[in-house]
């Protein structure tokens, strides 16, 4: 009986472990700071984890990109852009194994390696839009795919979304067709805080 008893707990609990990893979302939220020249941003980096992928999305401070990509002395200037570039969104979405395994490699995709990079560079912006607090759906209106040839252990793109109100809060959805597990959403309820 205690024999019988005991092989039924050893299977039940190899049962719940082995279903553990069924889909399910499990969401996080952590603090990435952006730091340029003296200046330096706060933004919330949103976490959804799914069928061993981290998928994480971060909003990058505009005046942060603004001062890195223009190399802008004049603040005037920058503040000028910052202004004409207010309603400009970038989110840098982040795609990693739980293993830092590489997730282009066959098994991961239904794409080869190659495939993979092209969908990444060419097409992943087709697979996200915007919602605003009133419910306005602004579809992304271009991507930068990051390629670290296998030195980084994530896959990194930056999502670039035109005409979203300044400071609204937002939801980030994702069509995730690329490693196949469905709708990922990530609720932006701050927007990025110059410290």
């Amino acid at each position: 009986m205690k024999k019988s008893f005991f092989l039924y707990f050893l299977f039940s609990i190899s049962l719940f472990l082995g279903c553990n990893n069924s889909g399910e979302i499990k969401t996080s939220s952590s603090t990435k700071l952006y730091s340029y020249k003296q200046e330096d941003w706060k933004s919330k980096q949103i976490t959804q984890f799914v069928n061993d992928i981290n998928y994480s999305a971060t909003e990058v401070p505009i005046k942060y990109y603004l001062l890195k990509n223009i190399n802008e002395e004049d603040s005037a200037k920058i503040d000028s852009l910052y202004n004409v570039n207010s309603k400009e969104r970038i989110i840098e979405v982040e795609f990693q194994h739980v293993d830092k395994k590489d997730l282009l490699e066959k098994g991961y995709t239904q794409k080869s390696y190659e495939d993979g990079v092209k969908y990444l560079s060419f097409q992943i912006e087709n697979d996200f839009t915007v919602i605003t607090s009133s419910n306005d759906t602004i579809k992304c209106s271009g991507a930068h795919f990051e390629r670290n040839f296998k030195v980084a252990p994530f896959k990194r793109a930056l999502l670039y979304f035109n005409n979203v109100p300044p400071n609204d809060n937002i939801k980030l959805i994702y069509q995730d067709q690329l490693f196949g597990n469905g709708i990922i959403k990530f609720n932006f309820t701050e927007t990025p805080l110059k410290l």
